[in-house]
């Protein structure tokens, strides 16, 4: 099973600086969309998570390089180091780069700012020092400026659009002292004005050969995108600064381009934009049934100015009705929110939200259909009426889905919602992976939540854990027969305990399998039910980040098959489920059941590593059909030729929920 490197780690943990890393994930996430996961890493992840097998670039962000040697000398380092001699790749940004230097100098001479030292990774073999420029001060822009660079275009692959010059920000990064003379150093970037600090040439961002692997460090910050920049009014000269930047931002979004395609990874050619929300649609296969859901939602109604809202923990939704879309009232508020906005980017410098937050604070519309489906010009990338059409077809097929997926929302209102109600998008703009990943999800992905009202009376015979294990397996059955023909023979397999893995078919010749999909349940408990919402997403028309259903079809001799329609698949996946659901409620998790979950895993006698066990090993024999753990027996070498062999005992095992792949023989036993 082979694992691609897909995991962008955007080092999280102390020393690093809220501003920094909201600057990183910004950038790097608008350049390498839809290509890779752009994820937070904290030091406990580095030091204690396999991270590095699924790991194509590790960035340290600006803030306080002392803190990064606090937290990560020694093992973390090592770990580090490691990465990046097995042909990893690590990005430095300011204090990123003074800590990947064999040396820092930083403010030598001053009592209250000077940090001098060595450094353990020595990714670049000299000293960085700065600052190159006088004047910073920790926590405030009142050492910062709009630096001039110039590029050295002879570093770079021949084509590379690339600028001579370029403004970025710049607060307290270093100039890379001696690099001329190391041959495994190339300067990329030289700083174009005079600077405050001897050294032999003014050398702004570099990269260091690294074994198999490769490092970029810089001085200057063109991961600062200026419309994350907030003007600040009490310090002078700082709102022509972010100005200065705005007017010039394009030549530092291609030069930071070109430093992550130097450093091997796969570049978005145009940047991912920042998605807006859209209108939420809520349609019903039988229409009458929004107005009922609606009315089940008045005591938690508010009315203003005539409109309805909705208020959640964390989000305001309005009721938008058909015949006040367009009413004078929403349209002056439409105006407000506009004129809030525009003055909001002339006052802050802020024209674009941040992906990485903000999208919580947004008014969320959603739009009552009580008569008809929505017109395919409402929603362009989901047509109703082929999704229902569908739904009634598959239903033909399975006279145990009589009702799920009757009612679609194009959005959290769990108690007051029935079972099998699902929500579905085009885009997300925060998908949530297991743990502390996210789910890159671009325009062609099937996403979809569905929500389970589970009667907590069934939970001791009908553990609620077996619904993520009936959600793989009514995925890939899905998939399968999403069609007559070749479909029943797409190579879709699982991968315990919630992703769904297929054929890389850029490797025709090998058995090598690639992530197109993953499973997550969300649980609460409410009025005598386990409410769970059970979110999917399949890669389907999108052939990145990895590939997708659409690119298996020639695995089958499906070179003329159509591409897989998401209206369709979401139908045919609600009705598998749905009498998956109803199989498990009459006979729980059945000898059948379980046979059909392993019929479609990539398990089967695997071995892995009782890391809480002080490295035992065992071999995976199934899941428990008592709370659905994993099972294995333990083996130990036999002493005349060393083969492994069961000792009798047998282990039950839960995943650890670290945030990478605990498939590299890290499972522990449960606590």
């Amino acid at each position: 099973m082979a694992t691609r490197k897909l995991n962008v780690l955007v080092y999280t943990g102390t020393g690093s600086t809220i501003e920094s890393v909201r600057h990183c994930m910004y950038s790097l996430r608008r350049l390498l969309s839809p290509n890779y996961a752009v994820i937070p890493i904290t030091e406990s992840a580095i030091l204690k998570e396999p991270w590095a097998p699924t790991c194509a670039l590790l960035v340290f962000p600006g803030g306080a390089d002392l803190g990064y040697c606090r937290a990560l000398n020694g093992s973390g380092n090592q770990s580090i180091t490691q990465f990046v001699r097995r042909g990893g790749a690590y990005l430095g940004f300011c204090a990123g780069g003074y800590y990947g230097s064999q040396r820092c100098e930083f403010e030598v001479g001053n009592p209250e700012l000077e940090v001098v030292g060595r450094r353990e990774l020595a990714f670049f073999p000299g000293t960085c020092r700065g600052g190159a420029f006088k004047g910073f001060a920790y926590h405030s822009e009142r050492g910062a400026r709009a630096a001039s660079v110039s590029v050295r275009r002879d570093a770079f692959a021949s084509g590379t659009a690339l600028p001579e010059a370029f403004k970025c920000y710049y607060n307290g990064g270093g100039v890379f002292v001696d690099a001329r003379k190391n041959a495994a150093v190339e300067i990329l970037a030289e700083y174009a004005d005079d600077i405050d600090v001897d050294a032999d040439a003014k050398a702004a961002v570099v990269y260091c050969k690294v074994g198999e692997g490769s490092a970029i460090l810089t001085g200057p910050h063109p991961e600062f995108a200026p419309a994350n920049l907030v003007k600040q009014r009490d310090v002078p000269g700082y709102d022509a600064l972010v100005d200065d930047l705005l007017a010039v931002d394009g030549s530092r979004a291609e030069f930071l381009k070109a430093c992550l395609a130097k450093l091997g990874l796969e570049v978005t050619q145009e940047e991912s934009p920042v998605p807006s929300l859209s209108k939420i649609h809520l349609s019903s296969l039988h229409h009458t049934e929004v107005g009922e859901l609606l009315h089940s939602f008045e005591d938690i109604i508010t009315r203003e100015d005539g409109e309805e809202y909705l208020k959640e923990e964390n989000d305001l939704f309005h009721l938008e009705k058909p015949e006040s879309r367009w009413s004078m009232t929403a349209l002056n508020q439409a105006l407000a929110n506009e004129y809030q906005a525009s003055t909001r980017t002339k006052t802050t410098g802020r024209g674009t939200p941040d992906p990485t937050a903000e999208y919580i604070q947004i008014p969320k519309s959603i739009v009552s259909h009580e008569t008809a489906w929505p017109d395919p010009k409402e929603t362009p990338c989901f047509n109703h009426a082929v999704y229902y059409s569908s739904l009634q077809r598959f239903r033909e097929k399975e006279p145990q889905a009589e009702e799920w997926g009757n009612m679609l929302l194009n959005h959290k209102l769990l108690s007051k919602l029935p079972t099998g109600f699902t929500l579905t998008a085009t885009t997300q703009v925060a998908g949530r992976g297991r743990g502390a990943n996210v789910w890159v999800a671009p325009a062609g992905s099937l996403l979809f939540s569905t929500v389970i009202n589970h009667p907590a009376h069934l939970a001791a015979t009908r553990p609620i854990i077996f619904i993520q294990y009936l959600a793989a397996i009514a995925t890939v059955e899905a998939i399968q027969s999403y069609d007559v023909g070749p479909y029943a023979k797409l190579p879709v397999k699982l991968k315990w305990p919630n992703d769904i893995y297929a054929r890389d078919p850029t490797k025709p010749d090998q058995t090598a399998y690639v992530k197109i999909g993953g499973i997550l349940a969300n649980c609460a408990y409410s009025a005598g039910n386990y409410q769970i919402v059970l979110g999917i997403g399949v890669n389907t028309n999108n052939g990145r980040p990895t590939t997708s259903l659409d690119a298996l079809l020639p695995f089958v001799g499906g070179k003329d098959l159509p591409p897989f329609q998401i209206e369709r698949l979401l139908a045919r996946m609600l009705t598998r489920l749905e009498a998956l659901y109803a199989e498990f409620l009459h006979s729980g998790f059945s000898r059948d059941l379980e046979g059909r979950y392993y019929r479609y895993w990539l398990h089967s006698d695997q071995v892995v590593t009782l890391e809480a066990e002080g490295g035992v090993q065992a071999r995976v024999l199934g899941i428990t059909t008592d709370w659905g753990m994993l099972k294995a027996e333990e083996l130990r070498a036999d002493g005349i030729n060393g083969a492994l062999r069961p000792t009798g005992k047998v282990w039950a095992l839960q995943s650890d929920e670290n945030s990478f792949d605990f498939w590299r023989g890290l499972v522990r036993r449960k606590v």
